[in-house]
């Protein structure tokens, strides 16, 4: 009975494309990670050791800066949400942009401010009373943009203004990310929710996209 008062939703993968440098950048991190992992004496059964070791490989497919500090400023993927985000804005859409990792919510920040691309942001350590505050601003017209972190947007949030849900990196768990869109996608919304994926080709995120089917 609930579902047909649910608006309609779209889902898209948007591919990204890593610059030539960056490609390489990354093969020759994923090589030395494999050997660090699979030594002459074996595979390495430490998993959590395997786990950051994945995740550093992760964080590169968001910035390069997150793995080397000094790194330019140039992303691949914000160059293909700041795209993505002018074209919204131009057909007067409204988009909630969700991360897991609150370092990259702060790049993808810097380079809004760069563009004076006002938004809206939550992350876990946003005071209570903020965050209410914060969320009644972008549900009034405050900004087209609301920049959320995964785990501090996955529930207690009504974001019905939004009709375009982009997650900048997948999760494991695709629930997870469900959880997320549905802070838009959920009975009150009346318009179409899209939601956009952007997945780094010829990367983990491929991979990950890959559990999700199964």
């Amino acid at each position: 009975d609930l579902l047909a008062e649910l608006p309609p939703v779209t889902e898209v993968q948007h591919d990204v494309h890593l610059s030539t440098d960056d490609a390489t950048r990354y093969a020759l991190l994923r090589k030395q990670i494999h050997e660090k992992l699979f030594t002459s004496h074996g595979k390495r059964q430490n998993k959590i050791e395997v786990l950051a070791e994945i995740t550093r490989l992760r964080r590169f497919c968001c910035h390069p800066r997150l793995f080397v500090p000094d790194a330019d400023s140039e992303s691949a993927k914000i160059q293909s949400l700041l795209e993505l985000v002018e074209e919204l804005r131009e057909n007067q859409h409204r988009a909630l942009v969700f991360s897991q990792y609150v370092d990259f919510l702060g790049l993808v920040r810097e380079q809004l401010d760069e563009r004076a691309i006002p938004y809206e942001y939550l992350d876990g350590g946003t005071p209570r009373p903020q965050r209410q505050s914060r969320i009644d601003a972008f549900q009034n017209g405050s900004a087209s943009l609301f920049l959320i972190s995964l785990k501090a947007g996955g529930f207690g949030l009504n974001l019905t203004a939004a009709d375009y849900v982009i997650h900048l990196d997948p999760w494991w768990n695709p629930a997870v990310e469900a959880q997320a869109t549905d802070r838009a996608h959920r009975i009150g919304q009346d318009p179409r929710v899209t939601v956009y994926r952007l997945v780094t080709r010829n990367t983990i995120e491929e991979k990950i996209m890959e559990l999700h089917g199964k």
